[in-house]
């Protein structure tokens, strides 16, 4: 993104291994002086009423909530400020309950995206536009990376029942999208602070 628009990045991450690792990255890539990395959690942002044109969460929101987040992001959204944010969707109106079940245990927010659009005009957003992600943005991109740092994770976890307990709850996830990816994934969702 840093590279692609001229704007100013302001980075949120509540670790800051995550915002030391980007740090380096912006470095290394040579666009420091574009991106000010921030360590905050996103309930307790210490942003200016109005300070973004944009606000974009990927893969996060679901941490504080869709519902909750946009509401609390829209203070610091200029009028006619975009908000973009990725969330986990369903796809069809109907599901098997075994993947009913997990996602109503893991994340009770998860909706179909006439749902999620409806939360958004109701909190006083103007949707403009959905799509949905690509598989090989959760198999490629996220489940694959994830996979291949199990052993890695255990070892440095001292292959604890902890440990092994995370890897075992993310092997079950990546089984269930294998097998049931025609019914979710995550949408994006683009909606517009109206001018006031």
């Amino acid at each position: 993104m840093a590279r692609l628009l001229k704007a100013k990045i302001t980075a949120v991450d509540f670790l800051q291994d995550f915002i030391d690792i980007l740090a380096a990255r912006a470095k290394s890539e040579g666009v420091e002086d574009k991106i000010t990395p921030l360590r905050a959690s996103m309930e307790q942002l210490p942003f200016e009423y109005e300070e973004f044109d944009v606000i974009w969460s990927e893969g996060a929101i679901y941490n504080i909530g869709f519902e909750k987040g946009i509401a609390d992001w829209k203070r610091y959204l200029k009028p006619g400020g975009l908000l973009i944010a990725s969330e986990i969707t369903w796809l069809t109106n109907s599901r098997p309950s075994e993947l009913q079940d997990h996602w109503n245990n893991e994340y009770p927010e998860i909706d179909t995206a006439s749902a999620k659009i409806k939360v958004l005009e109701e909190r006083g957003y103007t949707p403009i536009g959905y799509f949905i992600l690509p598989e090989y943005c959760w198999l490629d991109n996220y489940y694959e990376p994830i996979r291949k740092s199990f052993d890695s994770f255990l070892s440095r976890n001292g292959n604890s029942e902890k440990a092994r307990a995370i890897v075992e709850a993310e092997r079950h996830e990546i089984e269930l999208y294998e097998k049931y990816k025609a019914y979710f994934s995550y949408g994006v969702y683009i909606a517009k602070k109206p001018n006031e």
